[in-house]
């Protein structure tokens, strides 16, 4: 959070458009980062039943609201500068969630701090109002865990095997086909008829629907046959834009009487 806060107020002196860049590429590194550690210690400290909702409602559709916001600031901001500093000034508040959210139990009994994550799991069950049991971790199973030696993992696991490497490949094709995609058709934006700052709002609108669909999916579907669906789906209506003659600017509805 840092990071990202940081480097984007630095973007705000930026004097050319290579320290732009060069200040942006480090905000998009902290800007990954923040969200996937947000992910994982969401989906690591809510049970089982609550994680498909978290993964799609709880993060996604807070990021299409936050988009539905911009084009509101740009709209009443024209300075790019003035802009860029009123998006980055409330990541600073951000900052007040490290005395908020929990460490996750997981990661803590994985590296054997027991008594924190016992605390933070009764703290929950008081939230909640549910007596925690006592005690809550099996001393047996506890020192099953303590004794075994801990194994330490390297980014070169991920092709160790023939069947992570596959899964390894298809993950980083199917990050970047999306990644590609979506920031494809989001910075096409401005050149839409009509209004830049309505049809900027639209687009995060209509991301809302979907993210509802897609928890629905996954709520009776395999992530396998939801993610294959999406993806074929979304592929086949760009290849129908082809299919759009290249001198239609634009469709507009006429009244034949």
């Amino acid at each position: 959070m840092a990071m990202h806060t940081g480097f984007s107020f630095l973007q705000v002196f930026s004097v050319n458009f290579e320290m732009f860049t060069a200040l942006y590429t480090l905000v998009g590194m902290g800007h990954i980062s923040n969200y996937v550690a947000a992910f994982v210690l969401g989906t690591e400290i809510l049970s089982k039943s609550i994680r498909i909702i978290f993964a799609t409602l709880g993060v996604c559709i807070f990021f299409a609201f936050g988009f539905m916001v911009l084009p509101l600031f740009a709209y009443f901001i024209r300075d790019w500068r003035m802009l860029l500093l009123a998006l980055t000034l409330p990541g600073v508040l951000c900052g007040l969630l490290w005395w908020c959210i929990p460490e996750s139990p997981r990661w803590l009994i994985s590296q054997g701090r027991i008594k924190e994550a016992e605390v933070i799991i009764r703290r929950a069950a008081k939230i909640n109002g549910i007596v925690a049991p006592s005690p809550i971790f099996d001393p047996n199973e506890l020192q099953d865990a303590s004794s075994k030696k801990p194994h330490k993992h390297h980014i070169y696991d991920l092709i160790r095997t023939r069947n992570i490497r596959i899964l390894t490949i298809m993950s980083i094709i199917l990050w970047l086909t999306i990644s590609v995609g979506y920031f494809g058709l989001s910075l096409d934006t401005p050149n839409l008829n009509g209004n830049i700052y309505l049809n900027g709002f639209l687009l995060a609108a209509v991301e809302v629907p979907a993210y509802v669909l897609a928890w629905l999916l996954l709520q009776h579907v395999t992530r396998r046959y939801s993610m294959a669906g999406s993806l074929f789906l979304g592929g086949s209506v760009l290849l129908l834009l082809q299919l759009v003659p290249s001198g239609m600017d634009g469709v507009c509805l006429q009244d034949s009487v």
